[in-house]
C-alpha cells in the first residue's frame, strides 16, 4: 500500500503506531477547528480540510493494515467479547484515541443535515474494512452479529405469551406456526432508516427464537400516504429523507442492517440449543410477499427470502446509480440470481423489472392476480413448513454465498459506502429527491384536499 506523500511512518510497534495515529489525528482536528463549518467554506477552505483529513487517513488505513488483527483481539479480549458494531466502534474510539471518532464527535455530526457534515464515518469504514478482511478477525464480528439483541431477548417472553407484538416499525404476529411480520411504516411507503433497522432485525430475531414458530412471512402493509392510501407497499427502499437530514448512519443502519437482520434471515441466528453440538444456528424457512413495489432496499431483501411471491401490477428496481449510493449487498447477490447484464440494467441503467416480464421469474417465484396474493402467501407458508426444507435451505444458501465471500464483499462495502454517503453527488441527489418528493406530496395533497365550504 503506498502512503499519501507527507504521510508519518507506521512501523511494527503498536505503541510507537498508536501514537502516530493519534497525532495525525489531533494535527487534523487542530486544522479543521481554524476553519468555518464544513458548508460555509470556500473551495480553498474544502482543499485545505480534504488535505488534511486525506492524511489522518492515510495514518489510520496503514495503522489498520498492520494492527488492525491486534487491534480487534485486544477490544474482544482475545475474541472471549462478542461486540456488536455500534460497541466495537465505541471501544475502537476510547481506546485508540484518532483512529475513529468519539461519543462526542459523533453526537455533533448527527446533528447536521449531510451536506454539513465532517465525514467522520468514513474513518468507521477504514477501521471496519480491514476488521472485515482480517479471516479471524471478520469472521468473529460477523458471528457477534448474528447473536439475537438483548431487546429480542426481553420481548421473547412476551411474544411467546400473546403471539403477538407491534414494535414500532413492525408488527409480528404468529399465525399457527408461521410468524407474519408487517412493516408498517404506513406514513413514508416502508421506507427505511435506523429505527427500521431495529425493529426488522428484532422481529426477524424473536421469529427464529420462538419454538413455536416454524417459517416466517414478510409483507408491507396498508399505507396512509396520500398517493397509496389503503394500498400495501413492501418497501421504498432507504428513506432518502432521513438521509438528507443526515439521519441515516453507517454502522446503526448500513452496516447494521446487512449483517444483523438479512444476513439471520439468510444464515440463522446464532444461539446455544440442544442441537448447537452439530448446527450452531437456528434457521428457518422465509417467505416474501411484494404489494405495489419492492425498491432500492426492498429489492435486496428479496435476494435472501426462501420463495418470493408478487402481485401482478408490482415491480421491482435497485436504483442505485440514481441515488448514488452502493446497494447494500444487491450487486453480490443480483448477478447470481438474474445475471451480469440484467444486473447492470437495473443497478447502473435503474431499470425497473416488471412483475409480469419474462425476466422478473429470475427473481419472482409466483406471480398472481392482488386479489389471489393472500391464497398464495398461504400455499407457501404450508408448501415450506418442513424440517428438510431448513436443512436443504441451509446446503443451497452455503453454495451460492459462502461465508467468506460475504465478508470479503462487507468488508469492501464497509470502506465504499461510507465514501460514498460524503461524495457531492449523493448530497446533490439526495437533495433534489427530498425536494420533489416534498412536491409531490404537497400537490397531492392539494388535489385531495376538500374543497372549502
Amino acid at each position: 500500500m503506498t502512503a499519501a506523500p507527507g504521510t508519518p511512518a507506521i512501523g511494527p510497534d503498536p505503541a510507537f503506531a498508536r501514537r502516530v495515529v493519534t497525532d495525525a489525528a489531533e494535527r487534523a482536528a487542530e486544522l479543521l477547528a481554524t476553519l468555518p463549518e464544513p458548508a460555509l467554506r470556500d473551495p480553498a477552505q474544502r482543499a485545505r480540510a480534504g488535505e488534511a483529513k486525506n492524511l489522518a487517513r492515510s495514518v489510520r488505513s496503514r495503522f489498520m493494515r498492520l494492527h488492525g488483527e491486534a487491534v480487534y483481539r485486544e477490544l474482544t479480549d482475545g475474541h472471549t467479547l462478542d461486540l456488536r458494531l455500534p460497541e466495537l466502534v465505541a471501544g475502537a474510539a476510547l481506546a485508540y484515541p484518532g483512529l475513529v471518532p468519539s461519543a462526542d464527535e459523533l453526537l455533533v455530526e448527527r446533528a447536521r443535515p449531510q451536506a454539513d457534515k465532517e465525514g467522520l464515518e468514513i474513518d468507521q469504514g477504514i477501521f471496519l474494512r480491514e476488521v472485515l478482511r482480517s479471516p479471524t478477525a471478520g469472521r468473529h464480528l460477523i458471528d457477534a452479529m448474528a447473536l439475537p439483541t438483548e431487546r429480542a431477548l426481553g420481548l421473547l417472553p412476551e411474544f411467546r405469551r400473546t403471539g403477538e407484538l407491534d414494535l414500532g416499525s413492525v408488527r409480528i404476529e404468529r399465525r399457527g406456526g408461521a410468524a407474519h411480520l408487517t412493516i408498517v411504516r404506513t406514513d413514508c411507503l416502508n421506507a427505511e432508516d435506523n429505527r427500521h433497522v431495529e425493529d426488522l432485525e428484532t422481529a426477524v430475531d424473536l421469529a427464529l427464537l420462538d419454538p413455536a414458530v416454524t417459517v416466517g412471512l414478510l409483507r408491507g402493509g396498508e399505507m396512509t400516504h396520500p398517493a397509496y392510501r389503503g394500498r400495501r407497499v413492501f418497501s421504498a427502499g432507504i428513506n432518502l429523507k432521513s438521509l438528507h437530514a443526515g439521519q441515516i448512519s453507517l454502522v446503526d443502519f448500513l452496516l447494521r442492517r446487512e449483517l444483523g437482520y438479512i444476513n439471520k434471515l439468510l444464515r440463522g441466528l446464532r444461539v446455544d440449543h440442544a442441537g448447537a453440538w452439530h448446527t450452531p444456528v437456528i434457521e428457518k424457512p422465509w417467505v416474501a410477499a411484494v404489494d405495489t413495489f419492492a425498491i432500492g432496499g426492498g429489492a435486496q431483501l428479496l435476494m435472501v427470502f426462501d420463495r418470493v411471491l408478487a402481485a401482478a401490477d408490482s415491480y421491482v428496481s435497485l436504483p442505485a446509480a440514481q441515488e448514488g449510493i452502493v446497494p447494500g449487498a444487491g450487486n453480490l447477490r443480483l448477478g447470481r440470481l438474474a445475471g451480469g447484464r440484467i444486473s447492470r440494467q437495473v443497478v447502473l441503467w435503474g431499470r425497473r423489472i416488471h412483475a409480469t416480464e419474462p425476466d422478473a421469474r429470475l427473481l419472482l417465484d409466483e406471480v398472481v392476480e392482488p386479489d389471489r396474493l393472500d391464497a398464495a402467501v398461504d400455499e407457501s407458508l404450508e408448501r415450506l413448513d418442513s424440517p428438510a426444507v431448513v436443512t436443504n435451505r441451509r446446503m443451497l444458501n452455503l453454495a451460492e454465498e459462502p461465508p467468506q465471500l460475504f465478508q470479503q464483499y462487507m468488508a469492501e462495502f464497509a470502506m465504499q459506502q461510507s465514501l460514498r454517503l460524503y461524495s457531492e453527488d449523493v448530497i446533490g441527489k439526495v437533495g433534489r429527491f427530498t425536494a420533489a418528493a416534498r412536491a409531490t406530496a404537497c400537490a397531492t395533497a392539494r388535489a385531495t384536499a376538500r374543497p372549502s365550504a
